[in-house]
């Protein structure tokens, strides 16, 4: 049970939309899994080992999305119950980061 052990029952329309959010989280990272392997299936971008790279990279992305997201729910979850606030949003700023990265790459090499 782990967080429903601590503090009090916050009220139901949180907890499902803290739900609500880490689902949208792991629709996100399964996103991110499908482009990586229809980047693969398609040979896209040409040079083998930039795709390569960028796919294991996408696929990790959309692994430690998966994680992130749950550690997030846990946090938040914990934080309406104890009535402590809420957690610094760290995980979009990374995912941010990661699909710029992605699409920069992809965007350079296919302008050559």
């Amino acid at each position: 049970m782990g967080v429903y052990d601590e503090g009090g029952e916050p009220d139901p329309r949180y907890t499902l939309a803290n739900e609500r959010t880490f689902l949208a989280w792991v629709r996100t990272a399964l996103a991110v899994m499908a482009g990586a392997v229809a980047m693969d299936s398609l040979g896209v971008p040409d040079p083998e080992w930039l795709r390569r790279t960028l796919v294991v990279v996408l696929l990790l992305l959309g692994g430690g999305t998966t994680v992130l997201a749950y550690r997030r729910w846990s946090l938040v979850e914990r934080a309406m119950r104890t009535g402590r606030p809420l957690p610094r949003f760290g995980l979009g700023v990374v995912m941010t980061g990661a699909v710029l990265v992605a699409a920069v790459l992809l965007a350079v090499t296919l302008a050559v």
